[in-house]
C-alpha cells in the first residue's frame, strides 16, 4: 500500500492552532455557503443535520449550508479531500485509510460514539454472543474487506459459516431464512424485521472491541487553516441541530419524510430512539455532542495497522480538530 509523505509536526502545532484558537469568538460573514455532501439519503442517522435546518442554526452561526443527499457508494472521502465539497460524512475508519493514501480529510465532529454496525441474527436460533454465530452453521451475509469484517474474521474465524456478499440494506432474505444473518445497522435492519414480523436480534460490533466513530463530519486540512471559524460555526450548528434532534426529532423526522417519501414514519421513530444510546455517552455528557480523543483514534489506527488495512499512521490528534473544547469556550 502506497505511503504518502506526511506533515512535519510543527505543522500539525500550526494547524491546530490556527483551527482552535484562531478568534475563537468570532463567527463567518453572514451567508457563508457550504454544500454539506452525506453518504446516504434523509433517515434517521443524519436527522441532526436536518434539525439544525429546521430550527435555524445554520443561519444562525452565519452559514448557507445545502445539505447533498448521498447514495449506495458516493465518494463522501474523495469528495471532500478533493475539494469538490468542502464538508461531508465518512467514518473515522475511512478517514484513518484515506489519510495513509495521501487525502487530508480532517474530522470535525463524530455522532456515534457507539458505532451502529451490527450483525442481525434470528433470535429463535438461540445464539448468545457474536462468537457463537461466527462459529455456528448457516450463511452471513457480510461485505468482505470491510476493516470490522478483518477484524472479526482474525479475532474469532468465520468457522463454519457460508459467507455471501452484503445485501445492502434488502431484508427479503433474512425474512425467509432462519439461519441466515447479515450486516446490519442497529437502526435500520432489525427495526425493519420487527415491523415485518421477524424475530431479529443484534450483536454490535462495537462489543466486539471495535469501534469507530461513525457519521463523522469532516472537512480537509487546507480549508480548516483557512476557514478555521466557519468549520467551527459548523460544528456549533451541529452540536444545537444534534441536541434538538435527540430532545423531539418530530419536525426534523416530517422534513426528511418530504425530501425522502420512502421512509415509514414509524420506522423513522424507532430508529431516532434506537440510536440515542449510541450518540449520547458518559464522554458527550463531559464534552458534549460530536466529542472525540485522541485515545480513541490511536486506538483505532493501531487496530487497523495490526490488520495491515494500513502500513503507518500519524499522531493521533492528527486525525481530528478539537474547535469547540469547554476550554476554548
Amino acid at each position: 500500500m502506497r505511503i504518502c509523505s506526511w506533515l512535519g509536526i510543527v505543522g500539525l502545532i500550526g494547524l491546530l492552532a490556527a483551527a482552535g484558537c484562531k478568534d475563537r469568538g468570532s463567527t463567518p460573514s453572514a451567508g457563508a455557503k457550504i454544500t454539506f455532501q452525506l453518504n446516504w439519503k434523509p433517515e434517521a442517522e443524519f436527522g441532526g443535520f436536518y434539525a439544525a435546518a429546521q430550527v435555524g442554526a445554520f443561519r444562525r452561526h452565519g452559514l448557507d449550508v445545502e445539505i447533498a443527499p448521498g447514495g449506495s457508494g458516493t465518494p463522501t472521502v474523495q469528495m471532500v479531500g478533493s475539494g469538490t465539497v468542502d464538508f461531508a460524512l465518512v467514518s473515522a475508519d475511512e478517514l484513518i485509510v484515506a489519510r495513509a493514501r495521501g487525502n487530508p480529510v480532517v474530522a470535525l465532529f463524530a455522532v456515534y460514539q457507539t458505532c451502529p454496525q451490527g450483525i442481525m441474527v434470528h433470535a429463535s436460533r438461540g445464539l448468545k454472543s457474536l462468537p457463537r454465530l461466527l462459529q455456528s452453521d448457516g450463511t452471513l451475509a457480510i461485505q468482505r474487506g470491510l476493516p470490522y469484517a478483518e477484524f472479526l474474521e482474525k479475532k474469532y474465524g468465520f468457522g463454519r459459516l457460508k459467507i455471501v456478499p452484503a445485501p445492502n440494506g434488502d431484508i427479503s432474505l433474512f425474512l425467509h431464512n432462519p439461519g441466515f444473518a447479515q450486516q446490519c445497522f442497529i437502526t435500520s435492519e432489525p427495526i425493519q424485521a420487527k415491523r415485518a414480523g421477524s424475530d431479529p436480534r443484534t450483536f454490535l460490533i462495537a462489543d466486539a472491541g471495535y469501534n469507530p466513530y461513525t457519521t463523522v463530519l469532516v472537512t480537509r486540512d487546507d480549508y480548516l487553516q483557512a476557514h478555521a471559524q466557519t468549520a467551527r460555526a459548523m460544528v456549533l450548528a451541529c452540536r444545537e441541530g444534534w441536541r434538538a434532534y435527540l430532545d423531539d426529532p418530530r419536525a426534523a423526522d416530517a422534513l426528511m419524510q418530504k425530501l425522502n417519501p420512502t421512509l415509514d414514519g414509524e420506522v423513522l421513530s424507532a430508529s431516532a430512539e434506537a440510536q440515542r444510546s449510541l450518540i449520547e455517552t458518559t464522554q458527550t455528557n463531559q464534552h458534549g455532542l460530536g466529542a472525540m480523543t485522541a485515545d480513541r483514534w490511536k486506538t483505532l489506527a493501531d487496530q487497523l495497522m495490526e490488520l495491515k488495512v494500513i502500513d503507518s499512521a500519524v499522531p493521533a490528534e492528527r486525525y481530528f480538530a478539537d474547535l469547540d473544547s469547554p476550554a476554548g469556550k
